[in-house]
């Protein structure tokens, strides 16, 4: 699947995502201590990505 050329730069994406994949999510509730192992993956919590 190929990119929209206003995502792309010389050196890759330049422009932040603001919609995290669920595995992206899963990490960062675990970072912040708001998600253990054996919780459900459906029906996470809306995360904003960190800066």
């Amino acid at each position: 699947m190929s990119q929209h050329k206003s995502l792309q730069g010389s050196s890759g994406i330049v422009v932040k995502r603001n919609v995290l994949k669920r595995f992206e999510r899963v990490e960062l509730l675990k970072k912040r201590g708001q998600w253990k192992e054996g919780d459900r993956v459906q029906g996470l919590r809306k995360t904003k990505p960190d800066v």
